[in-house]
């Protein structure tokens, strides 16, 4: 498992990052204070506080590298 921090600061960044993520065929959490959500679900994301970074958790260990390619916008250092 592969985490990373990522920034989701507005809808068209939510629309896009699920978008991106259901092309893999993997599981992803994103985990934020005690909640932990599929990040494959719109409505979950919209659940959590997208004013701070959130934690992703990645559940790949041969995609990873590709996965995070294409998720480079979003992560945050």
């Amino acid at each position: 498992m592969k985490t990373v921090n990522i920034s989701l600061n507005s809808i068209d960044k939510v629309k896009a990052f699920v978008n991106d993520v259901t092309k893999f065929d993997t599981d992803f959490d994103l985990v934020s204070g005690r909640y932990v959500i599929d990040a494959k679900s719109i409505m979950g994301i919209f659940s959590l506080d997208l004013s701070k970074p959130i934690e992703l958790n990645i559940h790949s260990e041969d995609e990873a590298e590709k996965i995070l390619d294409v998720l480079k916008p979003y992560i945050v250092e």
